[in-house]
């Protein structure tokens, strides 16, 4: 499986939050299950480099 990062703007804030999945309409459909209510801005695969940087919140499943 691969890791994508999910934007995703919840209410005011906005979010990014880290996943693995099998592809990126999958991440982000989970992120949606989670999250009824958000909407998702993008996914794109991990950026190792920089996501060790500047990390993200990562979906506890």
């Amino acid at each position: 499986m691969t890791i994508y990062t999910v934007g995703l703007k919840l209410r005011a804030r906005t979010r990014a939050i880290t996943i693995e999945a099998e592809d990126a309409l999958v991440a982000a459909l989970k992120i949606k299950l989670e999250n009824p209510e958000a909407h998702i801005n993008y996914v794109r695969k991990s950026n190792m480099r920089g996501d060790r940087r500047h990390p993200h919140e990562a979906l506890l499943k």
